[in-house]
């Protein structure tokens, strides 16, 4: 009770009232013998449907939840942090705020920021949870309430969409600001058909997708807004105060423009200033894509039409073209509780399908679609025009498998065949090609963000020797040829370095910051900084290294006071997009 009594007066102490689109979130759940009722029976069903001897590798180690940091100041800085790092480094993860009940898998956990602020060569580190609806709810009831993606398999699943379903029909759970936890679980029961029967027909499509935003996937800057972002519902703005602290301030729909979900990964063109999105959905139209001006407005919606209900994570935009990926990860009720799978499933027997729209269409009548060998993707680089042709540059996944991200499943490496790749898509002929350009593994490619959606030259990855642990920094050149007999990430060919953090230490995705702003010097002329952590000695650091030269010795090593876990994507805001934000 005191916690909540204390958040209150945080509230009311920095405001809450938003902005023009801005929801103030302040979800009313209610309490009561209904609950306590619900409660009993989920420890039930847990008790005697859950494996409790499973261990959850995802919430151990250096994956294992930290707690919030209130600003640290003037961190210890080996070398120095160059003047273009004025401003903030920050990255999102998961960090479940509460044990689960049952399962837990890697996507699972409430969105935590952890933020590095640089000011005139010193740092500042914080770390704060971006206040969801849903983690709000569970702070008041002290214990997990949401259904979590690591509960849905087999009949167990079906058990706990039940419960789900239960807590919301008596109100126990405020759902006016969304409704669970990630893309994957699912709203009432709209019929009173048997729970197995739908599974067994693939008709929990019919259930519409439950989900709240746990905002713990990427973060974006638009029209002076800081957005975290998870793909199963609207985005949540959180404001940088000077000091480099985080404060959530509401939930962005677009002055309730924006129905839909809102992809983790929106793309910003940095010639028009616009940004560019789409929403996948269980229920037809199962994608809606939407243009926002560079003023903040969100244009009508544009249907997608594709045959089911996929995973779609990212896509690309160009000069003139949106680039969607009709990939073959199905929503499969029938093979979770048969087969026991994860509710996603892999389709080797499908193509890969892209289409190519113009970017501005007011419907997807004029789309172009392109068939490839099956695989699925996570992240893409970049994409531009060339001639007639289409070029996007991707990390293509051979064999998907979302359980090997699940908490009961290690983070080993084996069949995860992440690797560099060249999309051709001839909008004339209409024949696509590809081409490889590296080994396995490589993701989170990331660019020098100034030629978004236009030809450019480098791509910085991560390498991996694991699903979630980042080994070092690749440097790719397309210009140069690859070398595709090579088995094993190395320095030659396109691959022009590598930054390896060494035994025992894992980084995260590394964003490159330009020395100047625009495209006026050399398009590799920056910094790449990114979250790093010694398992050997517990502690974890930001690093920056030189973009340019990719030299083993560190331009900078922030050590931090507090250890920091394996995340997801991250984003550095500039000091000129600080003051501009500070205006919310």
């Amino acid at each position: 009770m005191a916690e909540k009594m204390q958040e209150r007066v945080e509230e009311k102490k920095h405001g809450n009232n938003g902005g023009p689109g801005i929801v103030a979130v302040n979800p009313k759940p209610k309490t009561g013998f209904p609950s306590r009722l619900v409660d009993f029976l989920e420890k039930l069903i847990v008790k005697f449907g859950y494996d409790s001897s499973l261990p959850l590798h995802y919430l151990s180690g250096n994956f294992a939840p930290a707690d919030e940091s209130p600003p640290a100041k003037d961190l210890p800085v080996k070398g120095y942090l160059p003047e273009c790092l004025n401003g903030e480094f920050v990255r999102v993860g998961p960090n479940p705020k509460f044990s689960p009940v049952a399962g837990y898998h890697w996507f699972d956990g409430d969105g935590m920021i952890h933020g590095m602020r640089i000011k005139n060569g010193k740092a500042t580190y914080v770390s704060r949870y971006v206040k969801t609806s849903r983690l709000q709810q569970e702070q008041f009831y002290g214990g997990p309430k949401f259904m979590k993606i690591g509960d849905l398999k087999g009949f167990f699943g079906l058990f706990m969409v039940n419960i789900q379903s239960l807590r919301a029909k008596l109100k126990i759970l405020d759902l006016t600001y969304g409704n669970g936890t990630g893309s994957l679980h699912f709203r009432l029961l709209q019929r009173s058909s048997h729970l197995i029967t739908l599974a067994q027909n693939n008709s929990l499509k019919g259930l519409i997708p439950c989900i709240d935003l746990t905002a713990n996937t990427a973060l974006i800057y638009h029209h002076g807004k800081l957005l975290a972002l998870q793909e199963g519902d609207k985005p949540y703005v959180v404001k940088i105060m000077e000091d480099g602290d985080l404060q959530t301030v509401g939930l962005l729909d677009y002055d309730k423009r924006l129905k839909h979900s809102f992809t983790a990964h929106p793309k910003v063109d940095p010639f028009t200033g616009e940004m560019f999105t789409f929403g996948y959905s269980h229920e037809p139209p199962y994608v809606t894509y939407r243009v926002i001006s560079k003023d903040g407005v969100m244009h009508e919606p544009v249907p997608i039409t594709i045959s089911e209900s996929i995973m779609m994570h990212d896509f690309a935009i160009t000069e003139n073209y949106a680039i969607f990926m009709d990939l073959p990860l199905y929503f499969r009720p029938k093979e979770m509780v048969k087969e026991k799978k994860f509710i996603f499933a892999f389709d080797a027997t499908k193509k890969a399908r892209f289409g190519v729209l113009p970017r501005y269409a007011k419907d997807d009548l004029l789309i172009k679609w392109f068939e490839l060998p099956n695989c699925f993707i996570f992240h893409n680089a970049n994409a531009w025009e060339e001639g007639d042709e289409v070029v996007l540059i991707t990390c293509r996944l051979e064999n998907p498998d979302l359980d090997m991200v699940n908490g009961t499943v290690k983070e080993k490496l084996e069949n995860f065949s992440n690797e560099l790749y060249e999309m051709r898509f001839d909008m004339k002929t209409g024949v696509a090609s590809q081409k490889k350009l590296s080994a396995s593994a490589v993701d989170f490619p990331r660019i020098n963000e100034s030629y978004t959606g236009r030809k450019q030259r480098f791509v910085y990855g991560t390498t991996l020797d694991s699903i979630a642990k980042v080994t070092g920094i690749i440097k790719v050149d397309l210009l140069n040829e690859p070398q595709p007999e090579k088995t094993k990430l190395e320095v030659g060919g396109n691959i022009v370095g590598i930054f390896d953090l060494g035994p025992g230490r894992f980084g995260s995705e590394a964003v490159f910051v330009p020395r100047e702003p625009g495209i006026t010097c050399e398009e590799d002329d920056g910094y790449l900084i990114f979250f790093s952590h010694d398992e050997t000695t517990g502690k974890s650091a930001v690093i920056v290294i030189d973009a340019k030269t990719m030299s083993s010795d560190p331009v900078a090593v922030v050590e931090l006071p507090h250890r920091v876990p394996y995340g997801f994507h991250a984003l550095f805001v500039t000091e000129d997009q600080l003051q501009e934000q500070a205006k919310l």
